[in-house]
């Protein structure tokens, strides 16, 4: 790989981190406030590109720019493996973790340091899938308890066919999500494909399982209603890892 090649490499590879930055595509990889960085990544990396140039095309004689020369510094051939990222972000855009994912990972529900107030009034109340879990199994639902409830989530199926409502969270990145999952109960749809979006209309109730990968703590939600939803805008929950 000779230094047009190194420079046009780390162009392309900071065209496509700015491409990803400035549309939806990061999300499949990081979480959203992680954008910054990417942009930032992709930014330094195209001024570096075009410092390499200049700094090449001043270093080399003026009668000697359209003459090919002999590089005697070329750099292993290994390095032509980095064109790999360009080319994987370019040509796959891979969908966000989804039931695979869920059904072979167990819960990563931890206790939260506490529970924000939650709105009075008796309009449904939308709630994530790790706050509503959260707050059944480690405060017994008492803010849920006579609320008429609204959660959105994907559709997983252990080995038995029972179904959960879920949501997959980020520390960093898409390779250390875990997911959080809610059992499904009450006038559940009869038929469920695994990775449907559905919005669940339901109410609390103290019923719990565990979960069968790691026997984490899972509560149920008394379904009442649902019905399918688009995939949102960011298909990960960071809420319960805040």
């Amino acid at each position: 790989m000779n230094r047009l090649a190194q420079t046009a490499l780390l162009f392309l590879l900071g065209a496509t981190l700015l491409h990803a930055g400035t549309t939806d595509l990061y999300l499949r990889y990081v979480k959203e406030g992680l954008r910054p960085l990417v942009l930032l990544s992709g930014a330094v990396l195209i001024i570096t590109a075009a410092a390499t140039l200049w700094y090449d095309r001043r270093s080399t004689p003026a009668h000697d720019l359209g003459t090919p020369t002999h590089d005697h510094h070329r750099e292993p051939r290994i390095s032509w493996l980095l064109t790999l990222p360009v080319f994987a972000l370019i040509l796959v855009a891979p969908p966000a973790l989804g039931s695979y994912s869920a059904a072979h990972t167990g819960t990563a529900l931890t206790k939260p340091f506490g529970f924000p107030a939650l709105p009075t009034g008796s309009a449904p109340l939308r709630l994530a899938v790790a706050d509503y879990a959260g707050r059944a199994i480690y405060d017994d639902g008492r803010a849920l308890r006579g609320r008429e409830l609204k959660i959105t989530g994907f559709v997983t199926l252990d080995r038995k066919g029972a179904p959960y409502l879920v949501r997959m969270g980020l520390n960093c990145c898409a390779a250390d999500a875990q997911p959080v999952k809610i059992a499904l109960t009450g006038n559940v749809p009869p038929v469920l494909r695994p990775d449907t979006w559905l919005e669940i209309t339901g109410t609390y109730t103290p019923r719990r399982t565990k979960d069968p990968v790691n026997d984490g703590p899972i509560p149920y939600l008394e379904v009442t209603g649902s019905r399918p939803v688009p995939t949102p805008h960011d298909p990960y929950d960071e809420t319960w890892n805040t």
